[in-house]
């Protein structure tokens, strides 16, 4: 079982190599690979103490990987809460990402339905479950299954 200090910190360089870690995620991965948690704990502190690893960084390539893929707000956030990032920064992040949420809605309904508004009751329902079932908020969805602004 590993717990040396070195070797804790060696893991983590090595998935903070491939991409940006949060620190919760970092500590769950460590321990998975058997090092003990007050082992893990301190090599992530002198880590972040070093800008090696930040939530932070994390969070803000979280966003725009999420936003690249059509995700909204609301999915963004509870999957970063399941990550156990603070609330407080996630909000923070996702004010500051500079994202047009209504764009970005109704670019993913164009994506999956066609650029055609749906007609029918049951066409508009369904496109709606869908960007709420991606993590937009209702204004949003409402703009996205609207009309468009051209």
């Amino acid at each position: 079982m590993p717990d040396d200090a070195i070797e804790a910190r060696k893991k983590a360089m090595d998935l903070l190599a491939r991409r940006e870690h949060g620190r919760a995620e970092l500590e769950r991965k460590l321990a998975a690979a058997g090092f003990d948690k007050d082992v893990a704990a301190d090599a992530l502190e002198k880590l972040a103490d070093e800008g090696l690893q930040s939530d932070r960084r994390f969070v803000e390539a979280f966003i725009h990987s999420r936003i690249r893929q059509g995700k909204g707000p609301l999915r963004i956030h509870a999957d970063l809460g399941q990550q156990g990032i603070p609330a407080g920064l996630v909000d923070e992040l996702l004010e500051t990402a500079g994202a047009d949420w209504c764009e970005l809605a109704r670019e993913a309904r164009v994506k999956k339905f066609g650029r055609s508004l749906p007609t029918e009751f049951k066409d508009k329902a369904r496109q709606m479950r869908f960007l709420q079932y991606r993590g937009f908020e209702p204004d949003q969805i409402q703009a996205a299954v609207s009309s468009f602004d051209e």
